[in-house]
């Protein structure tokens, strides 16, 4: 059992081997830098190393809070989780916890690949993904086939965009720290508009978007993409990138320009660079979203739920967790609830600005 960076060049190169030989796309957030980023800002961050007679044969990145309840690493931000493990190495869930001194182990966004976990999930959710792995131009092909007036209407807004606010440049990897800065507080002001949690308010998540943005490393590369207009920022995304895939995290644009929808042109502007870039997917997470639906090509599943082993700590997880899922997931599956439900939060965030 070892945090994040007490882990050896050696074992760091042997979990980049097993994820390489994972018939799952290579997504940045199961890459041993996403965990020692968290390590970092996260002091209750481990990681279990299994050994076999050849050596390390796998890695279970995770986080233990009290009473020994463990979440996978980086819950609530993170967009892909799972355990690494050699093909065929299949331990027995409950003994790799009791191993860990871990209750329970609790994942969102747990990796379809995970048999090991996946039997103790308890919803089934959508992650919605772009294939441009045939370049970008068969990728407007799919649209102009699947939305042909979404993307009729974006080219044209761009250009107008282009036109009324001056010309219009997009930076894939943008190094700039005040344009990541710029992002935070678009995406700040968004959460509180829609009456979310504001992330960005959470001193940790701050920390590791930043450490996360310098990051450079071949399988997991900390991107922000900037549109501009006139030479203003209009739109902005950070997300983690590996040689085949980008993960889509946080995306947000200046309100002053919504009438241009600069998220849908910086989407755009993004998967053109990805495919030019060689990486063949876009991850554009979970949870439905009109701009997904625009966007897709496909989707593929994510598992929510925790593993348990009998005892005190898994009760508490229940109750901890349990009640509130459920009723998340009982507005989740009816939509006129849920619409309910998102106006009663942006009336509500209305109510408390100043």
């Amino acid at each position: 059992m070892l945090r994040p960076h007490e882990l050896g060049e050696g074992e760091r190169e042997r979990w980049r081997e097993l994820r390489a030989g994972s018939t799952a796309p290579r997504n940045p957030f199961m890459e041993p830098e996403f965990t020692d980023a968290v390590g970092r800002v996260r002091p209750g961050a481990r990681v279990a190393v299994l050994y076999d007679g050849s050596g390390a044969a796998g890695f279970l990145p995770h986080e233990r809070g009290p009473l020994g309840q463990g979440r996978a690493v980086g819950l609530g931000v993170s967009d892909c989780q799972g355990a690494v493990l050699r093909p065929g190495l299949t331990p027995d869930p409950r003994a790799l916890l009791r191993a860990c001194s871990l209750s329970s182990l609790a994942f969102d966004n747990l990796e379809a690949e995970q048999g090991l976990f996946v039997p103790y999930a308890a919803e089934e959710h959508t992650t919605y993904v772009i294939d441009v792995e045939k370049g970008y131009e068969a990728y407007e092909n799919v649209l102009r086939t699947q939305s042909p007036k979404f993307l009729k209407t974006t080219l044209a807004k761009e250009r107008r965009l282009g036109r009324q606010a001056g010309d219009v440049r997009f930076v894939f990897d943008e190094r700039d720290p005040a344009a990541l800065r710029t992002l935070m507080e678009w995406k700040s002001a968004q959460y509180r508009r829609t009456g979310r949690r504001d992330r960005f308010a959470r001193e940790w998540i701050t920390r590791l978007v930043g450490r996360l943005a310098q990051t450079r490393a071949p399988q997991c590369t900390g991107t922000l993409s900037v549109l501009y207009a006139g030479g203003r920022p209009v739109a902005a995304h950070f997300g983690l990138r590996s040689a085949t895939v980008l993960a889509c995290w946080f995306p947000a644009y200046d309100p002053d320009f919504a009438k241009y929808s600069p998220g849908l042109v910086l989407h755009l502007r993004m998967a053109e660079a990805a495919a030019a870039e060689g990486v063949g997917l876009l991850d554009l997470g979970r949870g439905p979203a009109e701009y997904k639906d625009s966007l897709k090509t496909g989707d593929m599943p994510v598992y929510e739920g925790a593993a348990t082993r009998p005892g005190a700590g898994a009760a508490l997880h229940w109750l901890g967790r349990e009640p509130a899922r459920r009723a998340h997931g009982f507005v989740r599956g009816r939509p006129r609830l849920a619409s309910l439900a998102a106006r009663t939060l942006r009336g509500a965030a209305r109510l408390r600005r100043p």
